[in-house]
């Protein structure tokens, strides 16, 4: 059964706008026209945007994602070159994972910090006291030579 374009919107939270933009760019290979001009999404249309938004996610960029759509429509032909693609995704995404729960460490103990300011109604007893995760690592990491 296919979809409308406000369907394909409602059901994925991607405005029409994006999705109208992603059909320009070519991101959609297999969508369809009806007779009248409009767009009929599939299932297969549909499945192509949830990767689409997870590669857009992880920071991808139109080209990249428009290389990745180019290989879909070369079939099988291109199987080795999509999975070396997410092979290198998955990488940089545990790259941004590494680097999210290291912030986290940091609001997590600025959050103790300030809430024993809180509790005690000032801050003066920790000044100085406040050794954060990962202190060297960054000091090191941001050294200018």
């Amino acid at each position: 059964m296919p979809y409308t374009i406000q369907q394909v919107s409602h059901m994925t939270g991607i405005p029409a706008t994006t999705l109208r933009y992603y059909d320009k760019e070519g991101l959609l290979p297999f969508l369809e026209r009806r007779p009248s001009g409009y767009r009929a999404f599939s299932d297969i249309d549909l499945s192509m945007l949830q990767v689409l938004q997870c590669l857009k996610d992880t920071g991808m960029s139109i080209e990249e994602m428009k290389q990745f759509s180019l290989w879909v429509q070369e079939g099988d032909a291109s199987l080795k070159e999509r999975y070396e693609m997410f092979v290198r995704r998955k990488a940089t995404v545990e790259g941004q994972i590494a680097e999210l729960q290291k912030s986290l460490k940091v609001i997590e103990h600025k959050m103790n910090y300030y809430k024993e300011a809180v509790a005690s109604g000032t801050e003066k007893h920790l000044m100085g006291k406040d050794t954060l995760p990962y202190a060297e690592e960054f000091r090191s990491a941001n050294k200018t030579t």
